[in-house]
């Protein structure tokens, strides 16, 4: 959705605004995404500074009596779940090695707090842990573009959902940093009422956002890309593994052949054809460093009717065979594995 112009705060909060008091508990796990931290913090102390009022009133918990360091190497101190009381807004805030710090103790520490909150949300890898202890069940969710085919697979009870962020009911979900910034002015919005949440998005200098159902994109660069090539864009991007005509994607997008390849060439300085292979050839090159997946697997699920088409495509764009990139990645991993990119522990700072 779009936030709303500069002019819109000329009206300032009167102290005799009445809000609505939220004490949230933020769950963090050890190798959350910094970003993602701030992301869903940050909005609450914007919006108390803007009502001059401690409004939001949180709390940090980590799963067990240890604490836990963010992807910077900054610390949450020690505050087991199992100890927090009752809560407004649970928040959970997870990115990387979600299974190692997942349990049974842990999920039943979130039903417990579920069970009397107003609002669940879950950032960046929080949806993991939501779905895990059950608290997606039944309802629409989103999680991170790399890992929404295997979060739809193991979780089928949850109506998955390739978008920024989901409110389904008390229950929302972020797929990522910034589409968090978002989901919380959401919240913002709903409990505070549009003028503060206006007032805190103005904090950020976020003038405009997406709509929260825009679905995510492998490869964001608003500026670059117009109308056109965006919806263009869009459809390749869904289409990878059975790449569409160029006809097709012409007529879908609502113009011709000819006007879609000059809008790529002004816009991107490339044909629509480069791009759709490098958009495909991009997604190879993750399943083969991040996956077990076999490289015909791969060839298939990025469009390549055959494995010697795909070897060669392979070996120009990246200057080496899938299969030596496949043996470098696994030396490195010490394999990882074919599971969520959020099952992995995170690259060291």
């Amino acid at each position: 959705m779009g936030w709303f112009s500069i002019n819109d705060l000329s009206q300032s909060e009167s102290n005799l605004t009445k809000f609505e008091k939220i004490d949230a508990t933020v769950l963090v796990l050890d190798q959350s995404n910094t970003l993602s931290f701030a992301a869903a913090v940050d909005p609450m102390r914007a919006a108390n500074r803007h009502a001059r009022d401690k409004i939001f009133d949180w709390h940090f918990a980590t799963p067990q009596d240890l604490d836990v360091a963010l992807t910077s190497g900054l610390t949450i101190p020690a505050a087991p779940l199992n100890r927090a009381g009752p809560c407004d807004l649970l928040l959970i805030v997870a990115s990387f090695d979600i299974i190692a710090q997942s349990s049974p103790a842990l999920h039943a520490s979130l039903r417990r707090l579920a069970h009397t909150a107003k609002f669940v949300a879950g950032v960046d890898g929080g949806p993991w842990i939501m779905a895990q202890a059950g608290l997606l069940d039944g309802h629409s969710a989103t999680v991170h573009w790399e890992d929404i085919d295997a979060f739809a697979t193991q979780f089928p009870n949850i109506d998955t959902q390739n978008t920024r962020y989901q409110i389904s009911g008390n229950r929302m979900t972020s797929a990522g940093a910034t589409p968090t910034l978002d989901m919380m002015l959401e919240l913002v919005r709903q409990t505070q009422g549009t003028t503060l949440a206006n007032q805190v998005a103005a904090s950020f200098i976020l003038d405009q956002s997406p709509a929260p159902t825009a679905p995510q994109s492998r490869s964001p660069d608003p500026f670059r890309h117009n109308q056109i090539t965006a919806r263009a864009n869009q459809l390749m991007e869904g289409t990878l593994d059975d790449p569409l005509a160029l006809s097709a994607i012409a007529k879908q997008v609502g113009t011709s052949q000819r006007v879609l390849q000059l809008n790529f060439k002004s816009q991107l300085n490339t044909t629509p054809q480069k791009h759709y292979l490098t958009l495909r050839l991009n997604e190879a090159y993750r399943l083969v460093q991040n996956t077990n997946r076999t490289l015909l697997d791969i060839g298939l699920a990025t469009g390549f009717a055959s494995q010697s088409s795909f070897a060669r495509a392979y070996r120009t764009a990246f200057g080496r065979s899938a299969r030596a990139q496949r043996e470098q990645a696994v030396n490195k991993a010490s394999g990882a594995g074919d599971g969520p990119h959020r099952y992995r522990p995170a690259p060291r700072h």
